[in-house]
């Protein structure tokens, strides 16, 4: 069986240290990112591994190489001149996949999931798909996957009916109608009131101890599943796929098939699971994994013995002169940090690297050019 990992995206929320290379290549703990994603999917037999690139695709390359050292044998599949989302990254790779079940991995992600007991569950429901799903106790921003006997039925707010909306507009006379959702994580979002399906009122915010209830892992109300950037995929799928163009997986692939009556399956994993999708979850995570080091130091690097560094992921080739000082800072390659400097929860490059950009990216953190580096403060 063949595996796809997704590596093409521009990761413009890890900016700027993803300036000169895409998301899935910028380092974690001393090897790419994508290195550790080719070998998981290793581990559990997958051997011929498509990986497909758009945003720096060199840097993926210089990362892993053919594949041998990581266990696998990669071919890799370029996007060009547009990215091609999600689904059309697979029509893509069209003529390496089609001829047998295939996983697809997102190549930004740290887990354990076991793909053996998914390809299970694959094969005992004889669904055309399986999403490997999670709970998120937290409530973190990702898509709402919901689920009825192990089927996937809906993705939150992406599988509102309109039609059903107008159809309610119709029937009751209204002068206007309101589309509305729950709000099981107390989001402070006004409270809409309603009695008898008709607004009645508008309240306040939700009340912080709900809220907080509800983000207690530990709390008795049920948790929303998320997607885990796993799935397992039967060759028919390609009937869903436009050819050459952009698409999306969920609005191309999964609702339509949903609406179709498609089995769907749903494996619910209790594995670990961490995405490294911004520069906060980028140091938190690195640091989590650290086993109690508080510095990750890179190679070739000089750093002085009179520097006080705490809490720091510093990349390759960089110099710490003496008396700097650094908390929770994330260090690129080729950064020097002057005599006395002190940095606290910022990610910092070379100011130079700028060049490799004609804008910074709008859903990019703010930075500004401090001597020869660019800093940008985490706590934005």
């Amino acid at each position: 069986m063949k595996a796809m990992i997704l590596a093409a995206g521009f990761g413009t929320r890890l900016f700027p240290l993803t300036i000169d290379r895409t998301k899935p290549a910028i380092p974690f703990l001393g090897k790419p990112l994508v290195g550790y994603v080719a070998e998981y999917i290793a581990r559990y037999g997958f051997k011929d591994i498509i990986v497909n690139l758009h945003h720096q695709p060199e840097s993926v390359k210089h990362a892993l190489g053919d594949g041998s050292d990581y266990g696998v044998k990669i071919q890799y599949t370029l996007e060009e001149p547009k990215i091609l989302g999600t689904a059309g990254a697979l029509d893509n790779a069209r003529h390496l996949l089609e001829d047998e079940t295939f996983l697809i991995v997102n190549g930004k992600i740290i887990t354990d999931i076991d793909i053996a007991a998914a390809l299970e569950t694959h094969r005992k429901t004889g669904a055309l798909a399986t999403m490997v799903l999670k709970e998120n106790p937290m409530r973190e921003r990702f898509t709402v996957v919901e689920i009825k006997d192990n089927f996937v039925t809906a993705f939150g707010v992406t599988d509102i009916d309109i039609a059903a909306a107008l159809e309610t507009h119709r029937k009751t006379g209204a002068l206007a109608t309101m589309v509305l959702k729950e709000n099981p994580m107390r989001e402070r979002f006004t409270v809409v009131e309603i009695k008898d399906n008709f607004v009645t009122g508008f309240g306040d915010f939700p009340e912080n101890s709900e809220r907080n209830e509800i983000q207690n892992p530990k709390s008795k109300i049920q948790n929303p599943l998320m997607f885990t950037g796993i799935h397992i995929l039967e060759p028919r799928v390609f009937d869903y796929i436009p050819r050459g163009v952009y698409s999306d997986i969920v609005p191309t692939f999964y609702n339509p098939a949903i609406r179709k009556g498609e089995k769907i399956a749903a494996h619910i994993t209790n594995g670990n699971w961490f995405e490294l999708s911004t520069i906060p979850r980028y140091l938190d995570i690195s640091l989590a994994m650290m086993n109690g080091k508080s510095v990750c130091k890179g190679e070739n690097c000089s750093i002085s013995a009179n520097a006080q560094i705490s809490n720091s992921v510093i990349w390759d080739d960089v110099v710490i002169e003496s008396g700097a000082r650094l908390n929770r800072t994330i260090i690129a390659d080729g950064v020097t940090v002057k005599a006395d400097e002190t940095f606290e929860n910022a990610a910092i490059i070379r100011a130079d690297m700028l060049r490799h950009s004609s804008k910074i990216p709008e859903k990019a953190l703010k930075g500004k050019v401090v001597g020869e580096n660019y800093v940008v403060p985490l706590n934005q």
